[in-house]
């Protein structure tokens, strides 16, 4: 995929040559499967099935999964490559590869015994979408506040409650359901289970109506007294809040890369129509006014590319990246609503219609200030850092 000069990235001299192919592929991907599809998707306000059959296809699912379960075995920064790729043409259509690498297959990864990662993992690589269910009506920012309750049962747990905000809870198979088994004990009786939609009593509810990211689902999960057996107990109970937050950090990353690749791709379709957009008899890219606004979106993007690959490579490294991880999705959410509104100015009143991609590239970015915690969320989370 080519790279105009206002978007040059000279951090990519940090890739190494197996990253640069994976990227290479992924953009390739991009343009024969994903691009084809998207105003239909739009449009109908769902992911198309043969898009997820060919991101399995593709290996994209599984990206850090082991390759003794389908996985590619491969690291965060190949999963944040894959996110902005996917990102730079369709923020929804990202969405789903990234939560099925980071929200799902993370905590599996990192609590998950050996007979769980056997049974498990090679489906999420294989056929299975997945989704991770913490937030609620009652807990958002607050998400340890959850009401969902796990009452021991014999032989396993029974759960009961309702989530809210679930990405990929339309398609998804498997989930990953955060309840509390002792209410008394505050966040330490989070735990995580591992629910299948097949489970009786467990149901998926309203679809939600979205601004943007319209082609990914976002659904409500209804549990009433779901027989979970304890062999799907993900972790040591009372534990889970651990395995949340865990997964959560490293999907801020993805988040990150979701924001960059969508501001990526709308300043590069508005320096095409720039280029070729003609008034007072010269092309819009002359006027040294657009030359800098230009200037001024393309190097805020690099460096939020940067702070989002610095992330990624301090997850790879096994360091902490509650800081970094809140920094790179607070920068680049803010760029990204920054250069999309730009885009959309650039293109004048064809900005403001649907004949053109900077009206979705506009709304898809807003999103990033929200989801897996609220640009307020990542300042306490960079405050306490700072403060410790």
């Amino acid at each position: 995929m080519s790279t105009d000069t206002a978007t040059a990235r000279p951090a990519l001299t940090t890739l190494s040559e197996d990253e640069l192919a994976f990227r290479d592929a992924v953009a390739e991907f991009v343009k024969g499967e994903v691009a084809p599809r998207v105003q239909q998707m739009e449009k109908d306000a769902k992911i198309d099935p043969g898009l997820i059959k060919a991101y399995f296809e593709m290996g994209l699912m599984g990206i850090q999964a082991p390759e003794q379960h389908g996985g590619a075995g491969g690291s965060v920064m190949m999963v944040t490559l894959a996110v902005e790729e996917i990102s730079k043409v369709d923020a929804a259509a990202a969405i789903m590869v990234d939560v099925q690498n980071t929200l799902v297959a993370n905590p599996l990864l990192s609590g998950g015994t050996n007979e769980q990662l056997a049974r498990w993992m090679p489906r999420l690589c294989a056929d299975t979408v997945g989704a991770y269910a913490l937030s609620e009506a009652s807990s958002g920012s607050d998400a340890f506040a959850l009401q969902t309750r796990a009452v021991k049962a014999d032989g396993g747990w029974k759960l009961t409650g309702r989530k809210l905000w679930i990405t990929n809870g339309a398609e998804a198979g498997l989930y990953v359901v955060f309840a509390n088994v002792d209410p008394s004990k505050g966040y330490k009786g989070i735990t995580a289970f591992i629910v299948e939609r097949t489970a009786k009593g467990f149901s998926v509810g309203k679809k939600e109506d979205k601004l943007g990211i319209r082609a990914s689902s976002t659904t409500e999960l209804i549990l009433e007294d779901v027989f979970v057996p304890d062999a799907d107990v993900l972790g040591t109970v009372g534990q889970g809040y651990k395995l949340a937050i865990a997964a959560l950090n490293e999907g801020r990353i993805g988040i990150g890369a979701q924001m960059i690749g969508i501001a990526h791709g709308a300043l590069s379709v508005a320096i095409a129509y720039l280029k070729e957009r003609q008034q007072f008899g010269k092309p819009l890219t002359e006027f040294q006014g657009v030359q800098f606004q230009l200037a001024q979106a393309a190097t805020e993007l690099e460096a939020a590319r940067l702070m989002v690959y610095n992330a990624a490579r301090l997850k790879d490294a096994g360091e902490d990246i509650a800081q970094s991880g809140a920094m790179a999705k607070l920068l680049s959410s803010q760029v990204c609503e920054r250069v999309t509104s730009l885009a959309v100015e650039l293109f004048g009143g064809y900005g403001y219609t649907k004949d053109y991609p900077v009206e979705k590239y506009y709304r898809d970015a807003k999103i990033g200030t929200i989801y897996e915690g609220t640009s307020n969320m990542q300042l306490s989370t960079i405050a306490k850092g700072l403060l410790r």
